[in-house]
């Protein structure tokens, strides 16, 4: 049989960055990934924002992860020859004038009020508009980089061959001490973990070419990401109501009409693409070993911060494998033991 440290089950941001700083621990890993293309992570924007809701508060223990975050990404930049993290003004367009009076009630480290509005021409925006230091990572880019760097089998992992053993797991000719399953929204099926409460809810965005070019992330009820050139990720919507995974009519009409009310110029729609979302019920990350069977794993539920959060909580993950480092109680599956007993 050929022996491994880990497997992992899933490569979107989860998978990637455990794989990442469990290679750079000296780990061997497998990973198994079946390369759906319309996964929450391959069609995600990679936003990167320090603020939310209608108090624009900080986001949690955001002064500590995101330079973490961005430490890591520009390593796997270096290491992979690869440009995914960009930092970005997001330029928040308001709605009304008690949300322009919010933000001015509410400043952070992070926020601040423009000297002059951008895009008089482009935007609609009568109530003007606010700025937030942010970025993005380009998924796109930064997830095909590292899969080249790992063993990876594009291939389903099947649950029921997986066999537990004193010492570690066993599958089909394989060996490792455990498998750890960063597989996004199919983990509800999961038969270690499906007991979790998990709040999967669908997405849907459209790709779109503006007659106009900025590195600024654009924010309204609709965001606009640079991707390149002139051509912007538009998105997203969001739904607990769903029967699928594919795009619709009624979402696309819905994203059409913010850009509408947003832009006042033409666009082209080039794509229109979905995806479902993993999350949880405190919208924290899901880390850990089970804790009857130690040799199964999950790390999960980045929600809409992944990109954020994911390096921060795969070094706790890593740290606590193998130098049996305590994980941060917000993210560690424990508090969940009464549904995992």
């Amino acid at each position: 049989m050929r022996t491994y440290d880990y497997i992992l089950v899933g490569q979107g941001i989860a998978g990637t960055m455990l794989g990442w700083f469990l290679q750079q621990a000296g780990q061997q890993v497998l990973v198994y990934d079946d390369a759906r293309p319309h996964s929450a992570s391959r069609t995600a924007a990679g936003i990167i924002n320090p603020v939310s809701g209608r108090k624009f508060e900080t986001a949690w223990l955001y002064d500590t992860i995101y330079p973490f975050a961005e430490q890591t990404y520009r390593a796997m930049e270096a290491a992979l020859q690869v440009s995914c993290f960009h930092e970005r003004d997001i330029w928040n367009v308001w709605p009304s004038a008690q949300m322009r009076d919010a933000f001015a009630a509410c400043p952070t480290p992070y926020s601040q009020q423009p000297r002059e509005l951008r895009y008089a021409e482009e935007l609609q925006q009568p109530f003007g508009a606010g700025i937030v230091k942010g970025a993005n990572v380009q998924l796109s880019s930064l997830l095909p980089a590292w899969r080249k760097t790992a063993e990876v089998r594009t291939e389903r992992f099947d649950t029921e061959q997986l066999r537990l053993e004193e010492n570690g797991v066993e599958y089909q000719d394989l060996q490792a001490k455990a498998v750890i399953f960063c597989e996004g929204v199919e983990s509800p099926q999961n038969p270690w973990f499906g007991k979790l409460k998990f709040l999967p809810n669908k997405g849907e965005a459209l790709i779109v070419r503006l007659p106009f070019r900025t590195a600024d992330i654009i924010k309204k009820s609709i965001t606009l990401v640079p991707l390149e050139d002139d051509i912007y990720w538009a998105g997203a919507t969001f739904s607990w109501d769903y029967t699928d995974a594919l795009p619709t009519a009624a979402a696309r009409e819905t994203l059409e009409n913010h850009l509408k009310q947003l832009l006042s110029k033409d666009f082209d729609v080039i794509d229109h693409i979905a995806a479902i979302r993993p999350s949880g019920p405190d919208r924290r990350p899901m880390a850990g070993l089970h804790p009857r069977f130690p040799q199964v794993g999950i790390f999960n539920g980045m929600g809409s911060k992944g990109c954020s959060l994911a390096p921060w909580t795969a070094d706790a993950f890593v740290k606590n494998l193998l130098q049996k480092a305590p994980l941060p109680p917000e993210v560690d599956i424990k508090r969940y033991f009464n549904a995992l007993r």
